[in-house]
This record gives C-alpha cells, sequence and structure tokens, in this order.
C-alpha cells in the first residue's frame, strides 16, 4: 500500500528567544521531542501514553518511541515522544525537553539535552547536578511532594506523580486540558474516582507550572488537523490483526521479546471475532509450545494439513527453528514466520532493536536454501504484509519469514487508517480438490508441470489418489524415496526455478528516481522512515539522490535495474557486517565498489541524522551525490 509522504520542513530557520537567564529558548510550534526518563514499573507507561494520546487528539502528528530495560523493574526507563508537525517518523537526534524523574540517570540526562532545551526534574529533593549546564533552562516542580500532600498510600502516590508530570508538561507546552479529560473518561469509562484522581494529579503539575513559570514555553503545541484518518498502532498489534484478516486459523510460538505481544494481539483479535455465534467454540487455535523448535513444528503440521498457521519469535528462535525451515524449505510445506528482530549476537540485548538477521534468515537452515523476505516498513505495512506473507507461502508452497523488528513491533507509529477488503479471497495457490485429483491417472507430488517450478498439492483427506508421503530427506520429483544423486539434483535445481518465479510475486521496490541524480539511497524496513526525512534534509543543502527501498528478498528486476543506473548507492541498513549490500551482490548483481555501508547498529532506532551525516562524509571523500 503507498504511505503519505511526510510534508518537508520549512527552509525559515527557528527563532532563538533569551529568558533572564540568558539561556537561548528554542521557539517553535509543532516542532518538539520530549524524552522522559523514569523507573520501569512505576506505571509511567500509562502517564506516557496519555501525553502522546493527547498531542494526537489535537490533530498534531506524534510518534513515541519506548527504550525499556529487559528486567521486570527496577532499571531505568525512557519513552520519547516526538511532535512532528512535517509528519515525520524516525527518531529524532535531540531532545528539547527532558523529564528527568529518575536521580540514578540523572547525569545522563542533563547531558542528552540540546542546547537552549529544558529540564524538568522532581524539585522535591533538589539537586545541585542538574544545574551543572549554563546553555539549558532548569524547571523544578516538586511533584513528589505535591502527591505525598493530596494522596495516600505509597503506590498510589508513585503513579500519580507521573500524572503530575504530565499536567505540567501540559501547561508548559499549551495541551488543551479538555482532551486529557476526554481520555481519561475513554480510559477508565464509569469509574468516576479514577477519572477524579488523575484529573487531580494533572491539575497539580498544571497549576504549579502555570502559577511558577511563564506559560506556554515558546516551544510549544498547536492544534492542527493532520491526523484525520490515521491511527497510533505498533507493528506487533497491526501484524496480529493482518493474521486474522489473513486467514490464519493456527498459532503456535515460544515466548520472546519483542515478538510475544504480536500472539497477544492475535489471541485477542480471535477472542473477539473467532468464535462461532452458534456453538460458541473458538474457530482458531493457540499454542504455547515448550521451545521454538516445537513451536515451528506445529505451523508446519497445521499447515501441511490446510490450515494458514504462523509462529512469531525473534533471532535467537530462528536459530533454534532452522532444522524445521529447512524441511519447510525442501517439503514445500507453506509457513509464515514473523521475525521481530532485537539486537545480537547469542541472546543479545532483547529490548534494542537491530536488522541483524537478514542472512540469518535469508538461508536458513544447513544445505541450499533460499527463502522468501518481506519487510514491512512501518505497522501500516505489518499488516498489509501479513496478508502477503500468507498468499505468498501457499503459491509458492514454502514458508516465509516477515522481517520486522523492535522498533516497528514495539514502538508508537503513526500511520494511515487500515482498509479491510470485505472481497478478500486468500491465494491458496496449487491446491488439488477431490474432482481435481478424480480426473488424474496418478498424481505426482513433486511434478513441475507448468515450468515455474511449483508442483501442485494435495490436503490431507481429500482423495485418497492424493496421498503422497512427505519426508525432508531425499526424495524424488514423483513424490518417491531415493538415495539417486541425479535424483536429488533434479529437484533442488527445480527449487531454482522456484526461486525465479518468486522474484515475480514478491511486492516491487519502492523506487523514486531521476536521471540527473548520479547517486541514491537504498534501505530496508524501518530505516524507510529516517532515509526518507534525510532525504528532504539533504535537498535542503542541495544534495539530489534517489531512492529504493527495498521490499522483498529475492529483489526483483527493478532493483537490479536500479542499481545499475547510479553510480554510488548508500546502503542504509541496521547492522554492522552490511548484510543487506552482502544479498545485494549475492542476489542482484550489485557491483561492491558501488554499494557504500552506511551501518547503524547501537541498538537504537536509526535517526535522519545519522543518514545525512554519513552521506555528507562521504561525499567529502569524493563520492557520487
Amino acid at each position: 500500500m503507498p504511505l503519505t509522504k511526510p510534508r518537508p520542513r520549512a527552509d525559515s530557520p527557528a527563532r532563538a528567544l533569551p529568558d533572564e537567564t540568558g539561556v537561548s529558548e528554542v521557539a517553535a510550534t509543532n516542532d518538539v521531542v520530549i524524552k522522559i526518563a523514569t523507573v520501569n514499573g512505576t506505571g509511567s507507561a500509562s502517564a506516557n501514553g496519555l501525553l502522546r494520546k493527547a498531542i494526537f487528539r489535537m490533530g498534531i502528528p506524534v510518534v513515541g518511541k519506548n527504550y525499556f530495560p529487559s528486567n521486570i523493574q527496577g532499571l531505568p526507563t525512557w519513552y520519547e515522544i516526538r511532535v512532528t508537525g512535517d509528519g515525520y517518523q524516525s527518531r529524532s537526534n535531540r531532545v528539547d525537553i527532558m523529564v528527568a524523574m529518575n536521580g540514578q540517570t540523572y547525569a545522563r540526562d542533563v547531558a542528552e539535552v540540546s542546547p537552549g532545551g529544558y529540564l524538568l526534574y522532581d524539585s522535591t529533593w533538589p539537586r545541585s547536578d542538574v544545574f551543572s549546564r549554563d546553555d539549558i533552562t532548569v524547571i523544578g516542580i516538586p511533584l513528589s511532594q505535591l502527591c505525598n500532600e493530596r494522596f495516600d498510600g505509597v503506590r498510589a502516590r508513585i503513579l500519580m506523580k507521573n500524572i503530575a508530570y504530565v499536567g505540567a508538561l501540559a501547561a508548559l507546552l499549551d495541551i488543551e486540558l479538555d482532551v486529557i479529560t476526554e481520555l481519561l473518561e475513554d480510559t477508565f469509562g464509569d469509574k468516576a474516582h479514577l477519572i477524579a484522581s488523575n484529573m487531580e494529579a494533572i491539575r497539580l503539575g498544571y497549576d504549579y507550572a502555570s502559577e511558577n513559570f511563564s506559560c506556554p514555553l515558546p516551544n510549544r503545541i498547536e492544534r492542527m488537523d493532520a491526523t484525520r484518518g490515521q491511527i497510533v498502532i505498533d507493528g506487533n498489534t497491526a501484524a496480529g490483526l493482518g493474521c486474522v484478516y489473513a486467514g490464519a486459523t493456527v498459532g503456535a510460538w515460544y515466548p520472546i521479546t519483542p515478538s510475544t505481544s504480536l500472539m497477544d494481539a492475535f489471541r485477542g483479535f480471535c477472542a473477539d471475532i473467532r468464535i462461532d455465534p452458534e456453538t460458541g467454540k473458538r474457530t482458531y487455535a493457540i499454542i504455547q509450545a515448550e521451545d521454538e523448535l516445537a513451536a515451528i513444528g506445529m505451523v508446519l503440521g497445521a499447515a501441511w494439513n490446510g490450515a494458514r498457521a504462523f509462529t512469531p519469535t525473534s533471532g535467537p528462535g530462528i536459530s533454534l527453528m532452522s532444522e524445521f525451515i529447512g524441511y519447510g524449505y525442501y517439503a514445500e510445506i507453506p509457513a509464515v514466520l514473523f521475525n521481530v528482530q532485537r539486537t545480537g549476537p547469542s541472546t543479545g540485548m532483547p529490548t534494542r532493536t537491530q536488522q541483524s538477521d537478514i542472512i540469518s534468515c535469508a538461508y536458513a537452515s544447513h544445505g541450499d536454501t533460499r527463502h522468501v523476505l518481506l519487510f514491512p516498513a512501518d505497522p501500516a505495512e505489518c499488516f498489509y504484509t501479513a496478508q502477503q506473507a500468507f498468499d505468498l507461502a501457499e503459491r509458492l508452497q514454502t514458508p516465509v519469514i516477515v522481517m520486522s523488528d523492535l522498533d516497528i513491533g514495539m514502538n508508537d507509529w503513526m500511520v494511515p487508517e487500515f482498509e479491510w477488503d470485505e472481497d478478500y479471497v486468500p491465494d491458496r495457490g496449487k491446491v488439488l480438490g477431490a474432482e481435481d485429483i478424480e480426473k488424474m491417472e496418478k498424481f505426482y507430488r513433486y511434478l513441475d508441470v507448468d515450468g515455474d517450478g511449483i508442483p501442485y498439492r494435495t490436503l490431507p483427506g481429500e482423495h485418497p489418489k492424493g496421498a503422497y508421503f512427505t519426508r525432508g530427506s531425499g526424495h524424488t520429483k514423483y513424490g518417491a524415496y531415493t538415495e539417486d544423486s541425479e535424483a536429488y539434483q533434479d529437484v533442488v535445481d527445480r527449487l531454482l526455478v522456484k526461486w525465479e518465479t518468486a522474484r515475480t510475486l514478491v511486492p516491487k521496490a519502492e523506487i523514486e528516481y531521476s536521471a540527473f541524480n548520479k547517486a541514491a539511497i537504498l534501505t530496508v524496513g524501518s530505516g524507510n522512515a529516517a532515509c526518507r526525512e534525510a532525504l528532504d534534509r539533504l535537498e535542503a543543502e542541495n544534495v539530489g539522490l534517489n531512492y529504493c527501498r527495498v521490499r522483498a528478498f529475492p529483489f526483483d528486476e527493478t532493483v537490479k535495474d536500479f542499481l545499475a543506473k547510479h553510480e554510488t548507492v548508500y546502503v542504509v541498513e541496521q547492522n554492522r557486517d552490511a548484510q543487506l549490500r552482502t544479498l545485494l551482490i549475492l542476489d542482484a548483481d550489485g557491483d561492491p565498489k558501488k554499494l557504500v555501508p552506511l551501518l547503524h547498529y547501537n541498538g537504537m532506532p536509526i535517526n535522519a541524522g545519522f543518514v545525512v551525516d554519513a552521506v555528507l562524509k562521504e561525499i567529502s571523500k569524493g563520492r557520487a551525490a
């Protein structure tokens, strides 16, 4: 589905206003980055979500990034809200307002504030270290004291302290209190006491900020009408809904961060709409397996029997599933896997993002295997790609892996509302029914009769003549056991024909081309948001570049053509070893001398500033622009 391109920034620079202390304040409207530092497990997620939703309801584009630890509670966590009237979706490389609520990270939080920015902290316990910089404005509000005086109970005071900083930010940024009230009413329904207590906490922060500081700040927000037809959603939720839309009825998985919430979402949607109205029985099956190997085995078994089945996992799970993935490839069983990539190797950092599984998924398993990969760029594409993945898996009779990542899967993105096509009919591929089989003299499971490398398949119980023995070791094109070398080679060579057919069926790359530009940027997945913003910023500096976003592996012919037309292609990806670049060389005849890797792999979501700086650095070395 084509996605809306953000509007470019205005050319005029922001206006600087000095305050009473001489600190330069950046004056801007609907262009502010708020980062909130708290302690994991203190209920700050609800407060941060309330703040983000309020801004969105004011019609202003907003994106939320959650940086959280892998423990249950007690360690530092950060939530970053980017208010962007231009509609950009990538992480920013600046912090305009830091809300420092965790004493353990004060030093780090103070250091991250951009010059001219603001630090809001709980001044119940004054700290000299917050005044270590003279180029930012410090805003002290005794949040704990205010809440301790007004609320009873330790837990309530902790929770309400977080809600109180939302109120302070509402005053400082000019967020409409009526919008916050509506959100609380939507959240708590008829629980009037919860609405009242939360609103009281909001008022504590709001009134204190209003009475003690000049509000709103020069860097403020203002109501827009730019969110009509948009939703805010994470990629795992969108993918779970996409699986329902695609007709998936079986899910098997072993819990692993950051993919577990995908199955949670699927379960929730199925519980609402996958119940037989007459019997009240479920029309779906979800199984938590004992490990990842068992999970993919269940998926393959269900798919072999005709169900649309899938498993969500991450890199370590892919490693454990590899043998069964190879079995699915060679036995030609459709299956869908969602790899929500995280930082590796080994078990890595489960709550940080990367695109580090591209090679391992492309060639998963031992032996000669090649797997279809799909690369969604945001949650909207997670929804539509889920449908595409099931259709391709059954059309090609092979495992298909959707390559999401933690940034897409677990963060909050603003995307267009999904379109639910009631007329959608799943593509089941070359499946023979009883009537088809009855007309045949004999059925041969692995015989290519159409020249596209894709044989016909049958489902168990459809017809006795359609029965065959599925095996992952040597078999002939007729489906018989063999250890004959030529017979084996004949089958694996035919799988290469199927691979070329796949090249014509996968989603085509998104390309923007002008013959005037000799250089280009190429990226994949969540790199799209940062690269698109970077292209606008580079254009403002008179650096014109073409653009290609790869959407699938194998690469379609347009990717090969795109590479051939440019002197230099900057390959932007989020891993250390330039895995996408490697695939472009192997599968798209990419010239290694042309393909310049721009690699971001620290576990944080990529930002446009990184891309701009990296491109300009390469241009300064004499690269084409």
